[in-house]
């Protein structure tokens, strides 16, 4: 049989940072985790973790159990490099036993750090993250001259996947959704090695079997129906005809495997019954290098320009398809408004219509107070380094990761030397350079996409990225006030209050002016109904609340107290709603995510 077919899993998992502590920024940061007891099932027992990022990781113990016995780079998996630090950090038995996993038997894909929605970001922090997770990556993608890459939510752009392309010397492959493809009209196309024309060049591009891929994360197809949806329901009679090899690709997260030793029967099973059926596994990366080695056949024009497909900017893998005006995917999850016509949207959220409009002012926000942090470093950089260009500050910082993530490159006996990582601003007293570089990675660390997937807003994942950002803020106001430069200081004090006055931005941003799909979702009693807090002990809504939070611990003490007239710094508590998705968890606080002092 010419059917060949790949799987790919996604593993992620935000934590339950509260508070960043202090730092010099020649080491990595220190932080203080959220105290919420949760008790998860995971295999066939009861695993108790601090908080649901602790409980969660411990599924990963099984990644080498779950994947070693398939057959060697037959499925691939991406590792967000936070995530894998976690584990390194928390567990380093299966940190090393990941890593073994990854070097020898699993194909790596590479992803950004910190799980950001790429095209939401200034190109220059995507430029800077794209380098980094090729540099993070290193010792699992080697020297391949094809290798995958996976966006997080698959949120793409000819922009951003031309950023990631330009970012390494290997041939990229992106792994998207067969939903954000425009034009795939030709059927022998489908299952292709497609080209995806983006900025700078050419890239290949396959797009999972969303339904396929949706009926095994949910159950609604039993093995002997997945192995038969696949080996008969996605045969390709030209190609076979013809023998040509062709790729069925299918994608999900990983977590939801580990967890679950019926979900993992299911997996094993449906790959043991295509193996009968003579439908090969084989990774994306690996199946686009048989095809340019001549290993495997092409048809005329395969793997070049002749087979180049359209893929809709802002699309993704995961967003609330039932909205959608086109029959595609975008990204008015985390945006909160359709790009097609400009419409904010409305969810439900515990029996009530919840409006999104949180989502677009937040990604508004959160854009601009990256930029503050940025320039910031920047320009702080050029204080002492006026000739110091965009791209030697970018090389520092893609350097930088080097400290952050120190542990990880020293694992690999990676160079992770300061003289090293400050080379490209080497003008710049080192001790300055290395705060700065701490102080644009807890930005970074800010933009953690789960925020927004959810549909309420007071969540413990909110309440961690603007806590990284308020420290990052506060941060670089000290650093300019210690250089003399008080009206800059007071410019990142300023930006740091507009997460204060988060519920200001409605008037601020004219957020009224906008239409909603309904027409209520922009009204000022649906910003307030969507802002209210979920916890008895806190009147703010949880942006105030993170950033009421951090600079309790964080502002210098003039600033706390002039604030403290404005508010009340005993309703800054970490405590938070529950995220949506977590509902099946035994916690021992069920009505909200508390944490215990």
């Amino acid at each position: 049989m010419q059917m060949r077919r790949a799987y790919h899993f996604h593993a992620y998992q935000p934590g339950d940072i509260i508070h960043i502590h202090d730092g010099s920024g020649w080491d990595p940061i220190k932080y203080s985790e959220r105290l919420s007891p949760v008790s998860l099932r995971i295999r066939d027992t009861d695993v108790k973790g601090r908080n649901w990022t602790r409980a969660v990781i411990k599924a990963y113990e099984h990644t080498n159990d779950a994947l070693g016995s398939l057959k060697e780079r037959s499925i691939s998996v991406d590792f967000e490099p936070f995530t894998l630090y976690m584990i390194l950090r928390y567990k380093p038995r299966i940190y090393g036993e990941i890593v073994e996993l990854l070097g020898e038997h699993v194909e790596a894909v590479p992803t950004p750090p910190f799980h950001p929605i790429m095209p939401h970001l200034g190109k220059f922090d995507q430029n800077v993250l794209a380098r980094v997770s090729f540099d993070f990556y290193g010792p699992f993608i080697k020297d391949s001259k094809v290798v995958g890459y996976w966006l997080p939510e698959a949120v793409v752009t000819r922009e951003t996947a031309g950023i990631v392309a330009n970012s390494t010397d290997a041939e990229v492959v992106f792994l998207l959704d067969e939903r954000q493809f425009v034009g795939l009209n030709l059927p022998q196309a489908k299952f292709s090695c497609n080209t995806y024309k983006c900025d700078g060049g050419l890239a290949y591009v396959f797009g999972r079997d969303h339904q396929l891929s949706d009926a095994f994360a949910f159950n609604t197809l039993d093995v002997d129906g997945l192995v038969r949806a696949v080996a008969e329901g996605r045969v390709d009679v030209f190609k076979e005809k013809g023998g040509v090899p062709y790729l069925v690709y299918l994608a999900s997260d990983l977590e939801a495997l580990l967890s679950s030793p019926e979900q993992l029967d299911r997996f094993l099973g449906w790959m043991t019954g295509l193996d009968k059926r003579g439908v090969e596994g084989v990774s994306v990366p690996e199946f686009v290098r048989r095809k340019k080695s001549g290993e495997y056949r092409c048809l005329d024009g395969e793997c070049s320009d002749h087979f180049r497909i359209s893929v809709k900017d802002y699309s993704s893998w995961s967003d609330y398809y039932d909205m959608s005006l086109d029959g595609r995917t975008g990204d008015m999850r985390w945006l909160g408004m359709r790009r097609e016509d400009g419409k904010v949207i409305g969810r439900s959220y515990n029996g009530r219509k919840v409006s999104q409009l949180w989502k677009y002012a937040f990604t508004k926000l959160f854009r601009e107070l990256n930029r503050a942090v940025r320039f910031g470093v920047i320009d702080m950089i050029r204080r002492y380094s006026p000739e110091t260009g965009r791209e030697e500050v970018a090389e520092f910082l893609v350097r930088y990761a080097r400290a952050f993530f120190r542990e990880h490159y020293d694992y690999f006996d990676m160079e992770t030397g300061v003289d090293y990582i400050v080379e490209p601003v080497g003008d710049v007293d080192p001790t300055l350079a290395m705060k700065l570089g701490r102080i644009y990675y807890i930005m970074l660390l800010s933009n953690h996409s789960c925020p927004r997937f959810w549909e309420n807003i007071d969540t413990r994942v909110t309440f961690e990225n603007v806590a990284a950002i308020s420290k990052a803020l506060i941060e670089l106001m000290e650093v300019y006030m210690k250089e003399g430069l008080g009206e800059r200081a007071n410019f990142f004090l300023f930006e740091y209050m507009k997460l204060l006055a988060f519920p200001q931005l409605y008037y601020d941003y004219d957020l009224y002016k906008l239409q909603g799909v309904e027409g209520w979702e922009t009204t000022e009693k649906a910003w307030f109904d969507s802002l209210r807090s979920e916890v008895p002990n806190s009147p703010y809504n949880v942006v105030t609340r993170a950033a009421l939070y951090t600079g309790k611990e964080a502002l210098p003490d003039e600033v706390k107290s002039a604030l403290g007239i404005l508010y009340d710094f005993e309703g800054a508590v970490a405590d938070t709603g529950h995220v949506p998705g977590e509902a099946h968890g035994d916690w021992e606080n069920a009505e909200w995510c508390e944490h215990r002092e």
